[in-house]
């Protein structure tokens, strides 16, 4: 048999401004007629949430809306999402919000009709094979910052809170029907967060862009999406009401989703670890290991940044790119260093454990030891780039 290489992309996407009008619509389109809506208790009761809701309420009266989602979303809060979507017998999801809701959203829908457990169906071996496909409903998702690319994604990431660890869920059909992208929804974004999911999507474009593995149209998605993200994000977080700006942060989201097909690394490896353990902001974290995992894989990665920095409109060198990532950490005001978000040098050798055993440690440039994790760690603590 024939080794064959596989390679996916994502599913139906509708992008423009003032698209969530749409949501009745798309919901008659796939024959929804009772959806649970899925968001955040930051969102749940915003005025876009409910306008959203009512955008459905204008061509269906059966809705049910569940919100008790952590930021880092845990075993018990998607137990709890499929209690209440099998109770309600809905027949559909919607999930709108940041990476937490989608991620849940995703992961309710897949365990809604299934005999299995959440942890029966981690990433590992054919785990998702398991599932009993005719089960999941369908998915509508719909973001509203622009950072995870959770909408285009066939896994989640959900906290063991036993075990302090983040885990993946992966299923093919948690790839959603329909993706709604509305730059409008990301208009309220604070300035703080508009730059730490900015960075995020950043560090899913860059990490796809520097994996090993052979994925030569996610790459150049990949570069494309770090080249909208370098004329659009600090753009987004100076003023944000630019649309343009916005859409096009939404759209680089999206495409670092995609391209993370390629697979990630040692940014993601450490960021799962860490906010496993101290339930830390996942975009928060990329942004400050960033730079310091770009200086550990530096050998194994120069000429690919300097053709990226090309690609940029920057110098063609490695440290060009590498001040420019510092310049932009620091005009989004994103700290330098991990110590200044309250983390020490004690957790350095648990952080360096889990980080090997993460997924996204398989597919950074170089294989890194738990040793030189907890080093990487360290280093980010006290702000050593080399």
């Amino acid at each position: 048999m024939v080794d064959c290489i596989r390679w996916n992309y994502p599913t139906d996407i509708r992008y423009g401004c003032g698209g969530i009008s749409q949501l009745g619509s798309l919901c008659e389109e796939l024959a929804v007629s009772n959806p649970l809506f899925v968001t955040d208790p930051g969102l749940v009761e915003l005025g876009m949430t409910k306008d959203a809701i009512q955008c459905y309420r204008d061509v269906g009266s059966n809705i049910g809306i569940f919100s008790a989602i952590k930021s880092n979303p845990t075993s018990k809060n998607i137990e709890h999402g499929v209690e209440t979507f099998n109770q309600g017998n809905h027949d559909a999801l919607i999930a709108f919000g940041g990476g937490s809701a989608l991620d849940a959203g995703k992961t309710v829908a897949l365990l809604s009709g299934q005999k299995f457990g959440l942890w029966d169906f981690e990433d590992k071996n054919d785990n998702w094979k398991k599932a009993q496909i005719s089960s999941i409903p369908k998915i509508i998702a719909i973001p509203t910052t622009s950072g995870t690319g959770s909408e285009v994604g066939r896994a989640s990431v959900i906290t063991d809170e036993e075990k302090a660890l983040k885990r993946l869920i992966f299923h093919p059909n948690m790839l959603p029907t329909i993706v709604l992208l509305d730059p409008e929804l990301t208009l309220n974004l604070s300035p703080s967060l508009t730059a730490s999911t900015g960075m995020d999507a950043l560090s899913h474009n860059l990490e796809a862009f520097c994996s090993p593995a052979d994925h030569p149209m996610a790459r150049g998605i990949a570069v494309e999406g770090c080249r909208l993200i370098s004329e659009n994000l600090l753009k987004a977080y100076k003023n944000g009401g630019d649309i343009e700006a916005r859409g096009r942060m939404l759209i680089a989201s999206t495409m670092g989703a995609t391209s993370f097909q390629r697979g990630l690394g040692a940014m993601h490896a450490l960021a799962h670890s860490i906010g496993g353990l101290f339930d830390s902001h996942h975009g928060t974290l990329n942004a400050i290991l960033m730079p310091y995992v770009l200086a550990t894989n530096r050998h194994k990665i120069e000429k690919d940044i300097e053709y990226l920095s090309t690609c940029l409109g920057l110098k063609s060198t490695f440290d060009a790119f590498l001040d420019w990532i510092l310049l932009l950490r620091e005009e989004l005001n994103i700290p330098h260093t991990l110590s200044e978000i309250g983390l020490s040098k004690k957790a350095a050798p648990i952080v360096g454990k889990t980080a090997e055993k993460d997924l996204s440690a398989s597919t950074n440039p170089i294989i890194l030891s738990a040793d030189n994790y907890e080093q990487l760690y360290l280093r980010a603590i006290s702000g050593d780039i080399n």
